[in-house]
């Protein structure tokens, strides 16, 4: 496998020169510099804090909700695991939530880049699990029935079904793959600029380069948050704190006293030259076992797995080593790719939890705080529709899903609720 150049600084080279119609990201230009000056109101209804794809979302539908709102990113937005993400839209899940979560998000992607006109280079080829062990095969069967019950087109395929949809494969060990025609993928860095276009037409303000640095809590109830910007302190009075600071979330949550469970875990993204087969008919592809995937970038693929040991740590360096991994991998379920050089690639972290599962709803202890964070390598995918979840709950309104079982709670009680189908 052959390797020009990889390195921690590339997610946005790597991903423009894959697409030559690649919107300017959201954190350069004048978009990003008008929110870098943007003036902090002295009273808010709602801070969001966090400026990645679930902050944006909710930032958006609260303030299409009729509420003020200030978001606050404390450097550009999208820049944390928003921006290195792979881009996979799936409801391919165990949990019927994640699949609602999913399901719902997918058809918000669809009208932010049908309705609205934004060019998240949004490509509906599906997703594409290879099974090889006879365990997955049985539970994907039920998790096929269940998504079917809810309205989904997953299907069970063949092996020869899944390497007809999928060429470079090689089908040796697999019994059966799974695949659903709606799934997709897109640029991240185009979803956080239209989310951040929407949510300032609707009446938001987005403030970058200022990071919230304390939160007032008095009686139990949220009453006013510390921003630090430019080396100046400001008090912004609000009642309500939404925490979307990804894998950060922890230490808002220790703001308030709330503990929120996450960890940081690194993955590694690489992204290749172009390819001789059209890559873009190719379903985003999952190689369940070993959790290596890849989808097309451009003219070319992105590709991704797990390292050979996990590091739990905020380490965002690239490891020559996963190189060689990856390599393995691909020599393995797609020989035919063995060859193809690989121009750049980053690490980014997941968020995640002790059941691999989100963490959403409001804090029984601190009234007016809600978090929405820990969704261990799924946020992208279901940003969207956790913003409106996240509009209910400071609303006080009842969710188009049931979330109640995602409380920090469950931590507590015990009632864990495990994703099994992660990558």
């Amino acid at each position: 496998m052959g390797v020009e150049t990889t390195g921690t600084d590339s997610t946005a080279d790597a991903r423009t020169h894959a697409r030559a119609h690649a919107p300017e990201a959201e954190g350069t230009g004048t978009a990003a510099a008008c929110a870098s000056r943007t003036e902090l109101p002295a009273r808010t209804d709602v801070v969001v804090i966090g400026g990645g794809i679930v902050g944006l979302a909710s930032a958006y539908e609260l303030a299409r909700a009729g509420r003020s709102v200030l978001l606050v990113e404390r450097s550009d937005l999208g820049c944390g695991s928003t921006s290195k993400a792979a881009g996979g839209l799936r409801s391919q899940f165990s949990d019927e939530a994640n699949i609602r979560l999913g399901a719902r998000s997918l058809e918000t992607f669809a009208w932010l880049q049908d309705e609205r006109g934004h060019d998240l280079d949004l490509l509906r080829t599906g997703y594409l699990f290879l099974l090889s062990e006879q365990a997955d095969v049985e539970r994907f069967d039920e998790d096929v029935a269940l998504q079917n019950s809810l309205g989904l087109r997953t299907t069970m395929l063949t092996v020869d079904e899944a390497k007809a949809l999928s060429p470079v494969i090689s089908t040796e060990g697999l019994i059966g793959a799974v695949f659903n025609p709606d799934d997709a993928h897109c640029t991240p860095e185009a979803a956080v600029a239209a989310f951040a276009h929407e949510a300032r037409r609707a009446g938001a303000r987005i403030a970058t380069k200022a990071e919230v640095t304390g939160v007032d809590v008095r009686d139990g109830r949220v009453g006013a948050v510390t921003v630090s910007r430019g080396g100046e302190q400001q008090r912004v009075e609000t009642d309500h704190v939404v925490c979307a600071a990804g894998v950060w979330s922890g230490a808002i949550g220790a703001m308030v006293g709330v503990e929120l469970p996450i960890r940081p875990l690194k993955r590694h993204v690489a992204v290749t030259e172009p390819l001789d087969v059209d890559a873009r008919a190719m379903p985003f592809t999952i190689d369940f076992s070993t959790s290596f995937y890849f989808h097309s970038e451009g003219d070319g693929l992105l590709m991704g797995a797990p390292e050979k040991e996990d590091t739990w740590e905020f380490d965002l360096h690239t490891d020559p080593t996963w190189l060689e991994h990856l390599s393995d991998l691909i020599e393995t379920r797609a020989p035919e790719l063995d060859d193809v050089a690989v121009r750049a690639g980053w690490a980014g972290l997941y968020e995640v939890t002790p059941d691999h599962n989100a963490l959403i709803g409001s804090s029984d202890a601190v009234i007016g705080f809600h978090y929405a964070c820990g969704f261990s390598g799924h946020g992208f995918l279901q940003g969207p529709a956790v913003g409106e979840v996240v509009r209910d709950l400071v609303l006080d309104r009842e969710p188009f899903v049931d979330v109640n079982g995602l409380s920090v709670e469950r931590f507590v009680s015990g009632d864990l609720r495990t994703e099994l189908t992660i990558v």
